[in-house]
């Protein structure tokens, strides 16, 4: 069973379903911006757990980001 954030599939979750399928992934984010269903995004995890840990997961990808910005 694949854990989603939203009770049923989003605008982007047939690509977040072959992305991770692709990639053979455990679990898979997917940001979109100015997509050709508009910007969303959508999550898929096999641990339920993840989804308990995501937002402490992106806070840090957000500030290494920031930090990798800084340094150019």
């Amino acid at each position: 069973m694949i854990a989603r954030l939203s009770t049923g599939p989003g605008r982007y979750d047939d690509a977040c379903t072959a992305a991770r399928q692709a990639t053979d992934a455990s679990s898979i984010v997917l940001l979109v911006i100015g997509g050709n269903r508009g910007s969303g995004y959508s999550v898929q995890a096999v641990d339920p757990q993840l989804l308990e840990r995501l937002p402490g997961l992106l806070r840090f990808v957000a500030e290494e980001i920031k930090r990798d910005l800084e340094e150019t």
